[in-house]
């Protein structure tokens, strides 16, 4: 079974590693602007950065769902690609926020188009499997016939 999920695994402990180095980057700023917590505004500057790990964390479990019901549902090779280009359009764009807020838009729908290709992968990923397990109905042989 671990050959089945291990480029899955890989993906989110480096999605993990991403996180962690967003949530680094906001204790740096509230060293460098003097913001203690619970303070999330100040200079354009801090308030950038603090929103840039805050969008990405609240986008982190719907990525996380979304990549190991791809992954288990659909192609697990295909779902890590995408999680990889996923995760370099985050750095993308927490890079891009920080610099001004009109830097973070192409990421931003770079990452949100990867998210739907990951749905649309699980949804015919789980699809198949309910057709084929409930219906007896095997759609792959019948477009390979």
């Amino acid at each position: 079974m671990l050959d089945q999920i291990h480029l899955l695994a890989a993906v989110t402990v480096l999605g993990v590693l991403e996180q962690a180095y967003f949530f680094l980057q906001v204790i740096y700023a509230r060293r460098v602007f003097g913001i203690s917590p619970p303070k999330i505004s100040g200079p354009p500057e801090f308030e950038r950065i603090f929103r840039a790990q805050v969008n990405s964390s609240e986008y982190f479990p719907i990525f996380l769902a979304l990549l190991w019901q791809a992954g288990l549902f659909f192609h697990q090779g295909l779902a890590a690609a995408l999680g990889l280009l996923y995760l370099c359009s985050r750095y993308c764009y927490v890079k891009g926020y920080r610099t001004s807020s009109s830097e973070r838009l192409a990421p931003m729908y770079f990452s949100a188009g990867v998210l739907w290709v990951l749905l649309a992968a699980a949804a015919l990923g789980i699809l198949h499997f309910f057709l084929s397990h409930y219906v007896g109905l095997d759609v792959l042989r019948l477009l390979t016939v």
